[in-house]
């Protein structure tokens, strides 16, 4: 089985990373993706705002271990043949990718529900900070938010 986890602040070729992963492997019968963009608009508890820039931030090291065991935890319920993680760093413009999620496995359903474990798990669990810019120039740091809690929660209570 591949497995790919990067964080880095390169951007990632979807094309590329999708190759690298099936790498001819007739065996797989579909790759499931989601790729997340910085958007313009962003809300914090109460209040939305348009954002300029966000920077994310990282513990190195920590951060990777924390995607393996995401992974781990994603091949431990799903048969797959292949994952990619990558998620990037640094100061990002707006659409710009920040993270790709690939997952492979002969049948579409342990591809498509493992891609979605990987990413509700990884919003709670991996550690990641945003700080979004405004265009006043002042920043804002984001915290986490309900919906990604409950969104993992579900993984925790059905099999």
């Amino acid at each position: 089985m591949k497995v790919r986890i990067s964080v880095q602040t390169a951007p990632f070729d979807l094309a590329e990373e999708m190759s690298r992963l099936t790498g001819g492997d007739v065996g797989i019968g579909g790759v499931a993706s989601f790729v997340g963009l910085v958007r313009a608009r962003n809300r914090v508890g109460e209040r939305e705002a348009e954002i300029s820039t966000l920077t994310l931030e990282h513990y190195p090291g920590m951060t990777e271990k924390a995607l393996g065991r995401i992974v781990d935890t994603a091949r431990e319920r799903w048969p797959l043949q292949g994952v990619t993680v990558i998620h990037r760093v640094g100061e990002l413009q707006l659409g710009d990718p920040i993270v790709l999620v690939l997952t492979a496995s002969a049948h579409r359903r342990a591809a498509f529900e493992s891609c979605e474990f990987i990413m509700d798990i990884l919003k709670t669990e991996a550690p990641f900070w945003k700080k979004e810019r405004l265009p006043d120039g002042s920043e804002r740091w984001v915290d986490a938010r309900e919906s990604d809690g409950a969104a993992a929660a579900r993984w925790l209570t059905s099999p």
